[in-house]
């Protein structure tokens, strides 16, 4: 609820109260931004507030009607997780202090091993779940973060916000390895798609739809989804040739000429700078799908932005403890500090990806994704729940 409660039902026992974990307000006043249970358990769940604040619930265990207190078990880079003291078990179990400004949502990874939080300070964090450690984090281009997903393998982790782009985030490599301009105002969700994102290419001559009629036309490893509050729902895809970028052909090679860009998504391989070691991507290259802005079309996306979180930045930026950059070096998470690291490439940095499909399909705010083996599930802050079949798919 947006006072702080939680609501416990029990649909065997069709119970209409339920119970109400909260229910006093004494463990956060805030907004509820996020419940999940965790997960392969029955009683244990999360719910994150618009407080920066994490909590673990036992559904087993009462909220005892008066103030819990806490011991700090851990603390790192921007978190603390704190313990309930208490002779006998209640609620909350755990608390978790995350980022500065609210916790906008969280997503467990398929194995249920790592978590990853997303917070209005424009950060993505992914931990250890069960040993609550630190294990990478990410700077949004602008602004606050509002979602995140995982991948089905788990391999890279896809997030959305005030900065109206789509960002995808190798876990295992600790980089932004693409971003996506499509929506022209804040993106409320991210989702992948399992049932069309094939595993890697075994060599068939699929393209994955992409229409690209060289024989060597890469095919589609991922495809995810994103809805705005531009009401609209973009469909995105993901190719090797993006995950996995060739080095740049040395300087006295001529750059190929556009015509004969080989992707939709790809980078042009003839870049005429020096060549940078991974994670950064070489910053010279340029994309055959970033088309130049006009002053109109540029003035219409700044419209849309949080001009708040930019006055704001530098004094978020100074509470906040500083990220931790691959090599271990310490640095502020202040935009000014971070923009061009890997905390947070640069647009020209890494591959900028144009949405496959994007189609206005609400009158307000697009707030829920969901894919389904025979549909696509999008919900709006209007109230209306649409299922939307896919091709040749009838839904019963």
């Amino acid at each position: 609820f947006s006072a702080g409660q939680v609501q416990y039902l029990d649909l065997a026992k069709k119970d209409s109260a339920g119970r109400l974990f909260n229910e006093e307000r004494l463990i956060d006043k805030s907004k509820v931004t996020l419940v999940k249970w965790l997960p392969d358990t029955e009683r244990l769940f999360l719910a994150s507030h618009a407080s920066g604040h994490l909590y673990l619930y036992d559904s087993g265990h009462p909220c005892v009607a008066t103030s819990p207190q806490y011991t700090l078990v851990t603390q790192g880079e921007g978190f603390r997780v704190f313990s309930c003291k208490s002779k006998t078990p209640r609620n909350p179990v755990m608390k978790w202090a995350v980022g500065s400004g609210a916790l906008n949502e969280f997503a467990f990874s398929p194995d249920g091993r790592w978590l990853a939080c997303v917070s209005q300070d424009g950060v993505l964090r992914v931990f250890h779940f069960s040993s609550m450690l630190l294990q990478g984090m990410m700077r949004s281009y602008f602004g606050g973060l509002l979602c995140v997903c995982w991948s089905p393998d788990g391999r890279y982790v896809v997030t959305g916000g005030e900065d109206d782009l789509v960002t995808v985030w190798s876990f295992a490599e600790g980089r932004v390895v693409a971003r996506g301009h499509g929506h022209k105002s804040w993106v409320n969700a991210v989702a992948f798609d399992p049932f069309t994102s094939p595993p890697p290419s075994d060599g068939d001559d699929d393209d994955g739809g992409q229409g690209d009629s060289s024989e060597d036309a890469p095919s589609v490893t991922y495809r995810f989804g994103s809805a705005g509050q531009d009401t609209q729902f973009c469909l995105w895809d993901l190719t090797e040739d993006v995950l996995e970028p060739r080095p740049p052909l040395p300087r006295p090679h001529p750059p190929i000429p556009r015509s004969l860009s080989r992707s939709n998504s790809l980078p042009q391989p003839g870049g005429g700078g020096p060549q940078i070691s991974p994670p950064r991507f070489p910053p010279p290259l340029r994309f055959s799908t970033l088309t130049p802005r006009g002053a109109s079309e540029d003035k219409e996306h700044k419209r849309y932005h949080s001009l708040g979180n930019i006055s704001r930045g530098g004094g978020n930026a100074e509470k906040t403890p500083g990220g931790v950059a691959p090599g271990g070096s310490r640095g502020s998470l202040d935009m000014a500090k971070v923009l061009g690291t890997a905390l947070c490439p640069r647009l020209h940095e890494v591959p900028l990806l144009e949405p496959l499909v994007c189609k206005k399909i609400a009158q307000e705010r697009l707030t829920v994704l969901l894919f389904l083996e025979d549909c696509i599930v999008t919900a709006c802050q209007e109230g209306l729940i649409c299922t939307w079949a896919r091709p040749g798919v009838s839904v019963s």
